[in-house]
């Protein structure tokens, strides 16, 4: 019989490529984690893992048990929620996932009240960008992520929490700076200041710019909307920026944002889970709160 703990050191080793930062990652020895994931091969009758001088990787046997394994310890972990959630469900961990172009401008408005809603909850927050937090969500890592809803998530489920407009972000010398108000088409021709990849943003707002006949600017990428902010202050471009992150700021003579005239491009906020989630109670809280507190910001 295979134990739950020899899949969690065959995807340790997967994961970390290293047979000390597996077994410090598991906190066991690495002779203890050797020796259990060569009884694991015994057993099993194959060579799961690839032992050279100064690396390890998975055999493509290993590979393919790894995808396995790592269901059945996510089905585990769920199972001890399950039971935990039916003692009560609006107490234990929560994990959640966020993007880097959203958590920084959401947290501040949410979490006083999510913690208010879920005094038993111990909220535990990810930032990272949308594929890693994808699959950590799949893997069971997190519980649930609230990022801008893409088609490509269509295998998981989906709770709608609000619509981010986004605004034009002009340095005061700008031809467009001045206005109350702008339309997409005004962007017809203009170079546009971009993130780099990987950054969900940066597909959802080119494509409004591309529709209006926008250009990218090729000449930099950045890495954050920090560093996009700065570029529009040193008058190296405009951008389009989330309207969350234009909140609170007082007032700045280096950047004007500019709201668009409607239909305004947006994007869709959700909050997503894995299919059969367990804690829907909790889930359903935190939807809940979200939507209230972000009532009227924008």
């Amino acid at each position: 019989m295979v134990k739950l703990r020899d899949l969690e050191y065959l995807a340790a080793i997967a994961q970390h490529k290293h047979f000390g930062r597996a077994a410090q990652a598991c906190f066991v020895s690495q002779p203890t984690l050797s020796g259990q994931v060569m009884k694991l091969e015994t057993q099993l009758g194959l060579t799961l893992v690839e032992r050279q001088s100064k690396k390890i990787m998975l055999t493509p046997a290993g590979e393919k048990l790894v995808v396995q394994a790592r269901k059945v310890l996510t089905a585990a972990s769920e199972f001890e929620t399950s039971a935990k959630s039916l003692l009560d469900p609006f107490s234990g961990d929560l994990h959640i996932g966020l993007i880097p172009t959203l958590a920084p401008y959401l947290l501040p408005h949410v979490m006083s009240e999510l913690n208010k809603d879920l005094p038993n909850i111990n909220f535990y927050l990810h930032e990272n960008k949308t594929q890693t937090l994808l699959k950590e969500l799949e893997d069971g890592k997190l519980d649930l992520l609230i990022l801008p809803w893409l088609d490509e998530m269509e295998r998981f489920s989906r709770y709608d929490l609000f619509a981010e407009p986004l605004v034009l972000a002009a340095s005061p010398k700008h031809a467009l700076a001045h206005r109350e108000s702008i339309k997409l088409t005004d962007l017809r021709s203009q170079q546009i200041l971009s993130l780099e990849d990987g950054h969900c943003l940066r597909e959802q707002a080119m494509g409004y710019c591309f529709i209006a006949g926008a250009t990218e600017d090729q000449r930099f990428k950045a890495t954050s909307l920090e560093t996009l902010r700065y570029m529009v202050a040193s008058d190296m471009g405009i951008t389009l920026l989330p309207q969350l992150a234009t909140l609170n700021l007082g007032e700045s003579s280096a950047i004007e944002y500019i709201k668009f005239e409607k239909p305004e491009p947006t994007r869709q906020i959700s909050l997503v889970i894995r299919e059969g989630y367990s804690r829907m109670e909790c889930v359903r809280t935190v939807v809940k709160t979200i939507k209230v507190v972000t009532d009227g910001l924008f």
